[in-house]
């Protein structure tokens, strides 16, 4: 409730009698002109939009209804609290992208997203029709995700499944969480079911390198996931990860990123049906770092070229 109604409530004492007073009621103009001034810009000011930036793009798949980019990481998808210029709609934008204006104006086109320090291939509408069949598709899960990862320590097993429910860390907001990571018996904020399967690919010098299907898509899933277990995506220091990786006497340069790369994408055409498969190649900074992993724990690097066949 307002000011002025409160007050106008106390006066006639039933606030029935409020709506036709409200008519003819209007509030005192403020003298200073200071405060006039600014309430002024702030009823006049236009709703944020994202501008259009030339920034370069690696576009892996377009057709008159979507467009696949390669994500470099350090990109953010779309402007945000602290980031609103440099994002890839910024630079859809920039090509002169006609994108899907069926959701937030500051995200045009964007049915789902990847974390600022993942690369690799993200999808994007661009017209209403297809944003709106993609993004059932996300709901329905029938869009086939697949990343390469490099985390912590040595699996034990082959392959694996977690099922863990993820939600927001009730101590550190900036994080999600499990419910087995949660703080001091807190309750998690919002647990939602996510699914991460994986495979083994390459077990090298205390790390494993794994394939990974996304079979729901919750903020920082892999992410969060890998750590419950105690094997922190490699540079992943928000969830536990060391800030520099030891190999045997050997300590290897901070990546600069998280290992994690989404490698290959699979999807319906919204329009006639067709099944479309998408593959962004492992970043260079990543393969740089498995040569110096293979290195430091004297492995050839045939070995885990062989293990990543097909996303080289």
């Amino acid at each position: 409730m307002s000011f002025w109604r409160l007050i106008l409530t106390l006066e006639l004492g039933s606030t029935a009698l409020w709506r036709p007073i409200a008519r003819s009621y209007r509030a005192p103009v403020c003298k200073n002109s200071s405060t006039a001034a600014f309430s002024s810009s702030m009823a006049t000011r236009p709703a944020p939009r994202a501008e259009a930036q030339s920034i370069p793009l690696d576009v892996l798949y377009e057709d008159d209804d979507v467009i696949a980019i390669n994500k470099v990481a350090g990109m953010t998808v779309h402007a945000g609290a602290g980031n609103i210029s440099g994002t890839l709609v910024n630079a859809l934008l920039g090509r002169g992208q006609a994108l899907s204006r069926a959701g937030d104006p500051l995200r045009p086109g964007i049915v789902h997203r990847l974390d600022k320090e993942t690369s690799g291939v993200i999808l994007v509408a661009k017209n209403d029709a297809a944003h709106a069949r993609l993004g059932e598709a996300f709901r329905q899960r029938a869009i086939a995700k697949t990343y390469i990862a490099l985390v912590q320590g040595v699996l034990g097993e082959k392959s694996g499944r977690i099922e863990l429910a993820i939600g927001r860390d009730p101590i550190h907001r900036m994080r999600m969480t499990t419910q087995r990571k949660s703080w001091h018996g807190a309750a998690v904020a919002n647990p939602r079911e996510a699914r991460t399967d994986w495979k083994a690919l390459a077990k090298i010098g205390g790390t494993t390198l794994v394939e990974v299907q996304l079979h729901t898509g919750r903020t920082h899933q892999i992410r969060v996931h890998f750590s419950a277990l105690k094997h922190p995506v490699v540079d992943d220091t928000l969830y536990g990860a060391a800030r520099e990786l030891r190999v045997d006497t050997v300590t290897l340069p901070p990546l600069g990123r998280n290992f994690l790369h989404a490698a290959k994408l699979g999807f319906a055409q919204p329009r006639t049906g067709a099944w479309i498969e998408v593959r962004a190649v492992l970043p260079a900074e990543l393969r740089d770092y498995l040569k110096k992993l293979c290195d430091a724990a004297g492995e050839p690097q045939s070995r885990i070229d062989a293990a990543l066949a097909g996303y080289l």
